[in-house]
């Protein structure tokens, strides 16, 4: 893959390694490594997603850290991994399908975009765009059971919540959780939220994925501009400079571009992660009405109590997590792909 960066009267291009497609990969290793390396990253961020929870389904606006400090002197440090194993155990499929549906939709659309004659950069910014959309519908199948039980958990003990008996555990563990919400609401209220949770991560994944590609250009840019000035570093041919970035120099990137990305995706679509959140975990007595709670009723409880910011509760959390997830996220997967691939000539950076 190569990149063009112009600079007054020269021209330089950064040549970088081979982009892995599905056809590439070896399947067997791809899902086994990937497991156990994003229950690792899902481990270093949960209490994130915890405390992002916590402040979303809160009465009142109350900053990230003292949400934090209640919560280790009140219910123990433990309670930052409340519901853990439950995400855990549902991360490990919906993981799975993500992956699957993402590198198989990315090689297609990337494939078409290409022969209907789109340039490069446009072709890589909606291939990625169309890979995590796809991606995102299809790990929602998984990851919406899962949000729903594990929400439930996250939020027991929670001293400022709307939910009437939130100092009590109502709930055992993940597979008692499972079990009363489908003896009480039946296989609906395990999908609870299932259209609100389409529509906040698959324009949110899109968003991030275009972005990631967009993000990585301008990096690129702006350290080949940089590598300009370093003759060393530099071989001219033709009147063309060239760069070939070393291996940590293509993970620093690629790093900073998905935290950018992260960043910009967060901003976008906090709204309706907290509206999501709020119908999978309060009931319908618990958030102002009877019988099931519709989108509209819990917009209206959130503006009436803090107004429009209400929306945003939990954004800062949300914000890291998202940011340092997609930093740790995609350094890992390229890292994963480099390890799953059929030859070890690509390995090679």
């Amino acid at each position: 893959m190569n990149l063009s960066v112009a600079e007054e009267e020269s021209a330089q291009e950064i040549h970088l390694p081979a982009e892995i497609d599905w056809q590439m990969l070896d399947k067997s290793k791809f899902f086994f490594l990937g497991a156990a390396l994003f229950s690792g990253v899902s481990a270093s961020l949960y209490p994130a997603v915890v405390l992002k929870t916590r402040q979303q389904v809160a009465q009142s606006q109350i900053s990230c850290m003292k949400t934090a400090f209640s919560m280790v002197r009140h219910e123990g440090f433990r309670a930052l991994y409340r519901g853990f194993g439950t995400s855990l155990t549902g991360t490990i499929p919906a993981r799975a399908l993500y992956m699957t549906a993402l590198e198989v939709t990315k090689s297609n659309v990337g494939t078409a975009t290409v022969r209907l004659g789109l340039s490069e950069a446009t072709a890589a910014t909606l291939a990625n765009a169309a890979a995590g959309l796809s991606a995102a519908m299809a790990a929602q199948l998984v990851w919406t059971p899962v949000d729903v039980v594990s929400q439930r958990l996250m939020v027991q003990g929670c001293r400022n919540s709307k939910l009437p008996n939130a100092s009590a555990c109502k709930y055992l563990n993940g597979v008692d959780a499972f079990r009363k919400i489908l003896r009480t609401d039946g296989p609906r209220g395990l999908y609870r939220g299932f259209g609100i949770s389409i529509l906040t991560y698959a324009p949110s994944n899109a968003v991030w994925w275009a972005s990631y590609s967009i993000a990585q250009r301008l990096v690129w840019g702006g350290v080949g501009c940089y590598n300009t000035k370093k003759d060393d570093q530099i071989n001219n041919k033709n009147g063309v400079s060239t760069f070939t970035p070393n291996s940590k120099t293509v993970m620093a990137v690629q790093g900073v571009s998905a935290a950018m990305a992260g960043g910009v995706s967060a901003l976008i679509t906090m709204p309706l992660d907290t509206i999501k959140t709020r119908l999978q975990v309060l009931d319908g007595d618990e958030n102002g009405r009877r019988g099931p709670t519709t989108v509209g009723q819990t917009v209206r409880n959130l503006v009436k109590e803090g107004g429009w910011t209400a929306c945003y509760r939990g954004l800062g959390p949300r914000w890291a997590s998202m940011s340092m997830s997609a930093t740790t996220m995609i350094t890992t997967y390229e890292f994963l792909k480099r390890l799953s691939t059929k030859t070890q000539e690509v390995l090679t950076l």
